[in-house]
């Protein structure tokens, strides 16, 4: 297929998509295909789950054209890496939201980078620039902890929060998406909550 990818994003006022039990199966199927170059299962796939994606990126980015630009940018990385999915570590669905969620916030800090420049460019003095760099790496270092402590979790933990956190889910979207009962999803995130928790603060000591 090369490293093109044409998509035709989800009109932004038509709703997200909620997948539901059952296409999970589908999605991992379609992944695996994907992975092996199979142009339909991308496009099946795509049609499956970018309407839930664009909406995910939009809530972040909170601009229709940005969000259609990062999703189509979000499929192409799909495509370009869905060999790397590891079942193991989730469903393809926490797999997904994650990527996209991590792709919305660096475009966002992207644009806030430029308006940043511009805004020097215009005449900020060099107190404030040092201030803005100091906060964008406290802002960074403090996003690689929080990656860093997902690891140390469970597979069936860290799920639970990508869906949530990440995806936007309510815990009983995630228990019907993870097709487990809803006190074992509440169970799993409280647990996985304190175990990142700390994680994080052995980081600070």
């Amino acid at each position: 297929m090369g490293d093109t990818v044409s998509v035709q994003h989800p009109e932004p006022g038509r709703g997200v998509l909620r997948p539901v039990p059952g296409s999970l199966d589908r999605t991992a199927e379609l992944l695996g295909r994907c992975a092996r170059g199979d142009d339909g299962a991308f496009a099946e796939f795509y049609d499956l789950t970018s309407a839930r994606v664009y909406g995910l990126v939009l809530r972040v980015v909170r601009a229709p054209d940005l969000a259609a630009e990062v999703t189509q940018e979000i499929y192409l990385e799909v495509w370009q890496t869905s060999a790397r999915y590891r079942p193991e570590r989730g469903s393809v669905w926490a797999w997904l939201t994650t990527l996209a969620h991590r792709r919305a916030v660096d475009r966002v800090r992207s644009v806030e980078r430029e308006r940043q420049r511009d805004t020097r460019w215009a005449g900020d003095e060099l107190e404030t620039e040092r201030d803005q760099t100091w906060q964008q790496a406290e802002s960074s270092l403090e996003a690689e902890r929080v990656r860093r402590g997902m690891d140390e979790l469970t597979g069936l933990q860290r799920e639970a929060l990508q869906l949530a956190y990440y995806g936007g889910y309510t815990q009983q979207q995630v228990a019907s998406l993870l097709e487990v009962p809803l006190g074992t999803v509440k169970s799993r995130m409280r647990d996985g909550l304190t175990r990142l928790r700390d994680v994080l603060r052995g980081d600070h000591d």
